[in-house]
């Protein structure tokens, strides 16, 4: 490994190899992030990345009550990109799988350039900046799942089409939430792609397009505002071990305490539900906010 490699990535090589060697087995309880940061003397943003890289190869997961363990049947590693990309596309996929694992807090053109394996200055030579950087990673990551070519189902079907893509978008790289602006927006085009399409869709169906406009703010938005919360949930999943079903019902002492005063009865009612009577998942979150900003759309749509 370079000397000049990202920390997080020394701290995962070091897990790796440990794992291949089979001194970690399945099963296994892996240094938390704590321990990591007392281990490395690195910060916890960190050691947080080092144990979500490990948890996208596959090697490890989380369990309840443990923490991370290495896991029982590791996936195998994703396969090496395809040898051939220009010095502009290495540079680029170079930044997305950084900020993927660390996220954008610590992705500077110097660290991109020490993962490179080049002097600061020679990245500069293919991007001007972290500006003109994020611009070429946010429409690099859009174009990996593009809008179908030809337009199938009614206004509702494809408006739907254009925001389950946005949110595969976040899914797979959480970072990207932070890049999207609506006052400021990227001018990438795959991502305008989307604006493009929502706007013929309305249109289509009678809708003027400025009031369009609105609506395709909206739900993206939507999708934003929630993907926001992916990588604080992945990381905060990391440290505990706990999804937040389990987090939830962890919780109940403290909440018993709050609601004691008699200033909560609809929370109190809820908790009586139990902890499967709502759903906190993200992804089902996300589909029910959907559903309901169109159902409103559709008032908009004329008969």
């Amino acid at each position: 490994m370079h000397a000049t490699e990202p920390p997080y990535l020394r701290i995962v090589a070091r897990i790796r190899a440990a794992i291949d060697a089979g001194e970690l087995r399945p099963g296994d309880r892996v240094p938390s992030t704590r321990e990591l940061m007392r281990d490395h003397g690195v910060a916890m943003a960190t050691a947080t990345k080092a144990l979500t890289t490990l948890r996208q190869e596959g090697l490890v997961e989380p369990r309840p009550g443990v923490g991370t363990v290495v896991a029982r049947r590791p996936r195998p590693r994703p396969a090496a990109a395809p040898e051939g990309p220009s010095p502009l596309e290495r540079v680029v996929s170079t930044a997305i799988r950084l900020a993927d694992a660390d996220g954008l807090a610590v992705l500077s053109m110097r660290r991109l350039a020490a993962a490179l394996g080049l002097p600061t200055m020679t990245v500069y030579r293919h991007v001007a900046g972290k500006e003109e950087l994020l611009l070429l990673m946010t429409d690099a990551v859009f174009g990996e799942a593009p809008l179908p070519r030809t337009a199938h189902g009614d206004w509702r079907v494809r408006m739907e089409t254009s925001a389950r893509l946005q949110w595969g978008v976040y899914r797979r790289h959480p970072w990207a939430a932070e890049v999207m602006s609506f006052t400021r927006p990227p001018m990438a085009a795959n991502a305008m792609a989307h604006t493009e399409w929502n706007l013929a869709t309305l249109e289509a169906v009678g809708v003027p397009l400025p009031v369009a406009m609105h609506a395709t703010m909206m739900l993206a938005n939507h999708v934003r505002g929630t993907a926001i919360n992916l990588e604080w949930e992945a990381g905060a999943e990391q440290d505990t071990g706990l999804d937040n079903v389990q987090w939830f019902t962890a919780q109940e002492e403290r909440l018993a305490r709050i609601t004691a005063s008699g200033r909560f009865p609809a929370v109190v009612r809820l908790a009586m539900l139990g902890p499967d009577a709502v759903d906190f998942e993200l992804d089902t979150l996300f589909e029910f906010g959907l559903a309901r900003l169109l159902d409103g759309l559709a008032r908009l749509v004329p008969a």
